[in-house]
């Protein structure tokens, strides 16, 4: 059985954790709080970017290594490719509602 929700579930469960942590953290009125959630958000983005090119290299060596012969296994070649497809389409999904999000930012009246 090929498990190709392990890394990409996990990756957007902790996307959902922050999300959620963030909205749920009482609202200070003072820059440093402010200063201090954007940050929060930011390195957990910054990881969740890092997590999907290391699944990303991950695929692109399995696919190098079965071309070179080092690796006969086709299936985890697929999976490996699968599962860095599934990362990224997430990763884009993502990007895509924050775009959403500003834009509608942008467009309240103040």
């Amino acid at each position: 059985m090929i498990n190709l929700n392990g890394n990409v579930s996990g990756a957007a469960n902790a996307m959902k954790n922050v999300w959620e942590a963030n909205s749920l953290m009482p609202k200070a009125d003072n820059a440093a709080a402010r200063k201090l959630d954007f940050d929060n958000t930011a390195k957990a983005v910054g990881k969740f970017i890092s997590n999907v090119d290391e699944i990303q290299q991950s695929s692109d060596m399995s696919i190098k290594d079965l071309l070179s012969g080092k690796n006969e296994d086709i299936i985890s070649v697929v999976s490996a490719a699968a599962k860095a497809d599934m990362s990224f389409k997430l990763l884009v999904g993502v990007r895509n509602k924050l775009i959403e999000a500003y834009k509608q930012t942008m467009n309240m009246p103040l």
